[in-house]
């Protein structure tokens, strides 16, 4: 049975896997054995305290609740507002994770900046910071505006006092990480600290009103430090990625209760900051080399956007008994699976060859439409001839050599015309009732033979 915890302890170290409860933390839960999964907790009736919650609310119809465009706001930046849905929704919670110096307080402060200048007052808690060094940054960024507030402060109740005080239309905490609550024995930072404060932000902000942001580290894995019970507190995830040595960075949903996760925003990261990227084709292309072997053009999708970007492909020769297979961007079981169909059914001898695959620009792909393009480009390489400038390919690969149809053929059409891609290589289930587009010729196919002689491999 599980232990009783005595209730004059105001915390308590609960199991994260079956909830067993302990007075003291245990290195293995007796309940469900599960090794190291203890974490130190508020006692649920000093949390309900904290948090003010009242006992008194009353049901009421679903149809008297009132929700439409008026309770979203935009953010003044077009890219965010996208990854958003459309825009910040009022009582909102985000939480912004990315690799340190990616550019998470940049984006944060220039959308504080953008809040203000719309006439809506913005509280930025700086607990890793000075009001000076963020006074630095939104000097260089060219917006210190009078509508942000900036708070050096790290208790949680502190900033929920303040939030109540000067009831601004969004808060931004810098980081997440840093705060801390009394309720808890534990050193900010630990795994009951960020989930206590940021149950105590959201409980507040929710009953309020206010939008919130919460930037978040990134574990060496990729992953949100701390609980991952966080994601399930907030109503959007959002990863800022990107290549330290790029430009470029991305802004992607991987959760989102008020709108799409496939949607994602493309910025470039400048003298003055981040600059919203328009057209993300032209960016990702821009660098491009002209007549050289394993390069291929991918139209794919980016939630509702269409982005051609470059597949590159190095095929080469191993003195390795098992050869490498490197995927950069892109999924390396799937890499191994149309390795092994160009093995099989093209007769391609890859068995002795080292294949490194990466997506130029920093971009991940994790849709199949990728396939032909892939393909495309470890053919390309390994025979050493380059394919035509301008053409444009996409289609799922299946296991047989067929190539399969996928989903919006006429966004990826018009953006490979628009980009000046005249030949566009698609699978023949795509050509069905295409519309054409001018500038851009579309040739489908059914089979990797098919592709091989579109693409001049054979």
């Amino acid at each position: 049975m599980p232990a009783k915890v005595d209730k004059r302890h105001r915390t308590a170290f609960v199991c994260q896997q079956c909830g067993h409860a302990a007075a003291r933390w245990l290195g293995q839960c007796p309940g469900c054995q599960a090794w190291n999964s203890f974490v130190e907790e508020a006692l649920p009736d000093e949390r309900r305290q904290r948090a003010g919650v009242d006992g008194g609310r009353k049901p009421r119809p679903l149809a008297t609740v009132t929700a439409g465009q008026s309770l979203r706001r935009s953010t003044g930046l077009a890219e965010l507002d996208r990854v958003l849905g459309g825009g910040l929704v009022q009582g909102s919670i985000v939480l912004l994770g990315g690799d340190p110096g990616i550019g998470k307080s940049t984006l944060a402060l220039q959308a504080c900046g953008a809040l203000a200048r719309q006439g809506l007052p913005v509280l930025y808690v700086a607990g890793e910071e000075s009001p000076e060094q963020v006074r630095l940054r939104a000097d260089r960024l060219g917006m210190a505006e009078d509508g942000v507030l900036v708070l050096p402060e790290t208790s949680a109740e502190a900033v929920v006092e303040e939030i109540a005080r000067t009831r601004p239309s969004a808060v931004v905490v810098d980081s997440i990480q840093t705060l801390h609550t009394t309720a808890l024995g534990s050193a900010p930072g630990s795994v009951g600290q960020v989930r206590e404060s940021a149950a105590l932000l959201t409980t507040h902000c929710k009953a309020t009103g206010i939008a919130c942001f919460l930037i978040g580290h990134v574990t060496k894995e990729g992953t949100l430090a701390g609980p991952r019970v966080l994601e399930h507190l907030v109503d959007t995830v959002l990863y800022f990625e990107g290549d330290g040595a790029h430009a470029l960075r991305v802004l992607r949903a991987v959760k989102n209760r008020f709108g799409s996760t496939n949607e994602v925003g493309v910025f470039e990261m400048g003298e003055g900051g981040l600059v919203e990227v328009a057209n993300p084709s032209a960016a990702f292309l821009a660098e491009r080399p002209v007549g050289a072997p394993g390069s291929a053009v991918l139209a794919t999708l980016e939630g509702s956007r269409p982005v051609l970007v470059e597949i590159q492909a190095l095929v080469s020769r191993s003195g390795l008994a098992m050869p490498r297979r490197t995927a950069i961007g892109l999924d390396p079981g799937r890499v191994a699976l149309l390795l092994a169909v160009l093995e099989k059914r093209m007769r391609m001898q890859l068995h002795d060859q080292d294949v490194f695959l990466n997506v130029a620009g920093g971009l991940r792909i994790d849709e199949p439409a990728a396939d032909l393009a892939i393909v495309a480009a470890v053919a390309s390489s390994a025979r050493g001839r380059p394919l035509a400038e301008d053409v444009a390919v996409w289609g799922e690969v299946g296991l047989t050599g067929e190539v399969r149809a996928v989903a919006r053929p006429d966004a990826r059409l018009r953006e490979a015309g628009r980009q000046g891609f005249a030949r566009c290589v698609l699978p023949a289930g795509n050509l069905k009732g295409l519309a054409p587009v001018a500038g851009a010729r579309p040739r489908g196919v059914a089979a990797l033979d098919q592709l091989f002689e579109a693409l001049d491999l054979a």
